[in-house]
């Protein structure tokens, strides 16, 4: 059931593939928005995209969307290296923002982001989907609780296979590579479970000698009384995990970051002490709806979105990986 507050009219700046299989499909089922206006270079496609979800108009360039009055924020899934500037001129355009992670390449360039933001008044917020869905909630909670004791260690997984020379992953003037796209999930998952802040990292990063973007990373990342250690591939098999081990017990994860795509969203807590195996479940979660619900009630002064300034904190984690990292050829 929608909510009787006026709809929040979404502006879709490119019809990139995460925004045809996943945010548009949850704005349009959303309770608090409609698909108002698309953009794209490609006109044909722009004009696709609004017939598929009924959009009341479409642009064949992203300053024409911009420049309409009745968009009241938009969704940014471009190539990773267009993020920053396409943020930055949707504020000033007087735009709600919602960028497709991740926001930058750099820690530095989410200070420019921010000015924006604050200059503007805006709502400026990096797409972390994985920030609104309550398995990560019960996660950090069981945590604080003590119910795996202290801390100790922090192991996580993502992979996945392309070999496809024109997809943006592929191609570093884009901002491809495995770190961007994917290491930054278990970084950005493991501070919202820990609170934690980064002491040191180590890392080996592995290029690849068709695309030039890293295509394997190791990482082992220190914070106050745990390590994170992971490992991101573009050219392995399908791939997540997410373990917390704890001095009395463990928790696993079971579908970390694409919720439903790889199982069951379950979070299991192993006691040790007690002997004892919980299952907490979480059906019927779609966390792209909960995200864009969770950014409007945003805009509207109810509630909060996933802040610039963890963006940063993330993205700090990432540019320390690359620096520790010992280039090999794949």
């Amino acid at each position: 059931m929608r909510m009787s507050a006026p709809l929040f009219r979404w502006g879709i700046l490119s019809t990139a593939k995460i925004a045809r299989e996943q945010v548009m499909p949850a704005i349009a089922r959303s309770e608090t928005g409609v698909i108002h206006a698309i953009a794209s270079r490609d006109a044909g496609r722009a004009q696709a995209q609004a017939a598929r979800f009924s959009a009341a108009r479409w642009y064949d360039g992203y300053d024409a969307l911009l420049s309409d009055p009745d968009v009241d924020g938009v969704y940014i899934p471009l190539p990773t290296a267009q993020h920053v500037e396409w943020a930055i001129r949707a504020a000033e355009a007087g735009k709600h923002v919602l960028c497709e992670k991740p926001i930058a390449l750099r820690a530095e360039q989410i200070d420019r982001i921010i000015a924006a933001r604050d200059a503007t008044g805006r709502v400026v917020s990096e797409a972390f989907m994985v920030w609104y869905h309550p398995q990560w909630h019960k996660v950090r909670d069981l945590i604080a609780s003590g119910a795996i004791g202290a801390l100790r260690q922090v192991t996580g997984g993502f992979s996945y296979h392309n070999t496809d020379p024109d997809n943006m992953r592929n191609r570093p003037e884009l901002g491809g590579g495995a770190l961007p796209d994917i290491g930054v999930y278990p970084v950005v998952t493991t501070l919202l479970a820990t609170g934690g802040e980064m002491r040191r990292a180590e890392a080996r990063v592995a290029y690849s000698p068709e695309f030039g973007t890293d295509i394997l990373a190791r990482a082992t990342v220190g914070f106050d009384g745990f390590d994170l250690d992971f490992h991101v591939a573009t050219q392995m098999a399908a791939y997540q995990s997410m373990l917390f081990f704890g001095e009395t017990g463990w928790i696993d994860v079971r579908t970390p970051f694409n919720a439903g795509l790889y199982g069951f969203d379950e979070v299991v807590l192993h006691d040790q002490k007690a002997l004892s195996r919980q299952v907490f479940r979480f059906p019927g979660i779609n966390q792209y709806e909960a995200q864009v619900d969770a950014f409007v009630r945003a805009t509207r002064g109810a509630g909060a979105v996933f802040p610039l300034e963890m963006s940063r904190r993330v993205q700090e984690v990432i540019d320390a990986i690359y620096a520790a990292g010992t280039p090999r050829r794949a």
